[in-house]
């Protein structure tokens, strides 16, 4: 079973297929349409393809989405903090060390894995792998983030991703001390042309990528920052706030090797989460308080005032 197909004409020339598709559908990762296009549910002219077809620009590119399959992955006896659940979405409040979904190295204890063990009814548009998963949060971020339980849940969140309608504040305590009280990113992301597990400020070739600041509390060495993600690029806020100078703290990927001693991860929390729901249109939030880690940290800084 298929969804109906759609249709979508390519706009500017010189663009990869997979690329275009990715852009068009936020929803939906580049890799997953790589997938998609080499299984022939893309079409570009009424003809198959490939991901690395360059689009001259007018095409007609269709496609038909896979409707959800059962999952294949193991569902787990794991404690989850569900915030909110009804017929159609849930919103969990994920802690720091557990990882999202299935990947290389990580096959079960994933968020998506305690899902299938509490609700076997989940979205299934970004494949058997990542069942419901509409959005994602680092591994060693905690904090909220929302869940479909199918495809049309899915598509409605997803919407509201592309049209920057989500709000998402994150709490942070990042190294350094911030000079400005409160101020905008806007430096574009790609992948690191050398290290691709690891993002970068790529002017040319990166997507638009914002985030704004608001600094709550200085210390000796270290500032407490709140964040607004008015995009929500892979590894955003770490790495802008490493291109501004002020690293998050214990974020060995874009940070210091060292430091961060009390720590598992990076010091950041999504703490504030709110969008209309998908089904019924009605504006809900969510709110995340601190998490023992992070209390912690601060009583650490007010005390001592560095880490």
């Amino acid at each position: 079973m298929t969804e109906p197909r759609q249709t979508i004409v390519s706009g500017l020339a010189g663009q990869r297929l997979d690329i275009f598709l990715s852009k068009a559908r936020e929803d939906i990762s580049r890799s997953r349409w790589q997938a998609l296009i080499k299984e022939g549910a893309v079409t570009v002219d009424g003809r198959p393809a490939k991901p690395s077809l360059v689009l001259a620009g007018g095409e007609r590119v269709a496609f038909a989405l896979p409707s959800a399959q059962p999952a294949e992955l193991a569902a787990e006896d794991i404690s989850l903090n569900i915030v909110y659940e009804d017929a159609d979405i849930l919103v969990v409040d994920k802690p720091q060390g557990m990882v999202v979904h299935p990947a290389a190295g990580h096959s079960s204890g994933t968020l998506v894995n305690a899902l299938l063990n509490h609700c076997r009814d989940l979205s299934g548009i970004n494949g058997v792998a990542r069942p419901g998963i509409v959005h994602r949060i680092d591994k060693d971020t905690s904090g909220l983030l929302v869940v479909a339980k199918h495809d049309a849940a899915h598509l409605g969140l997803a919407r509201q991703w592309q049209g920057h309608n989500i709000k998402r504040l994150y709490h942070a305590i990042l190294r350094g001390v911030m000079s400005e009280n409160a101020g905008m990113i806007d430096a574009p992301l790609a992948r690191h042309p050398r290290e691709r597990v690891k993002m970068a400020v790529e002017p040319q070739r990166g997507r638009q990528a914002i985030t704004h600041y608001r600094v709550l509390q200085r210390f000796a060495a270290h500032t407490y920052a709140e964040l607004r993600l008015e995009t929500g690029r892979t590894h955003q806020i770490r790495v802008h706030m490493a291109h501004l100078g002020h690293p998050v703290l214990g974020d060995k990927v874009y940070g210091a090797k060292k430091g961060g001693r009390m720590l598992a991860g990076q010091a950041l929390h999504a703490m504030v989460l709110g969008f209309e729901h998908p089904v019924n249109g009605q504006y809900m939030e969510f709110t995340s308080p601190l998490p023992e880690y992070f209390r912690d940290l601060l009583a650490n800084l007010t005390l001592n005032g560095k880490m």
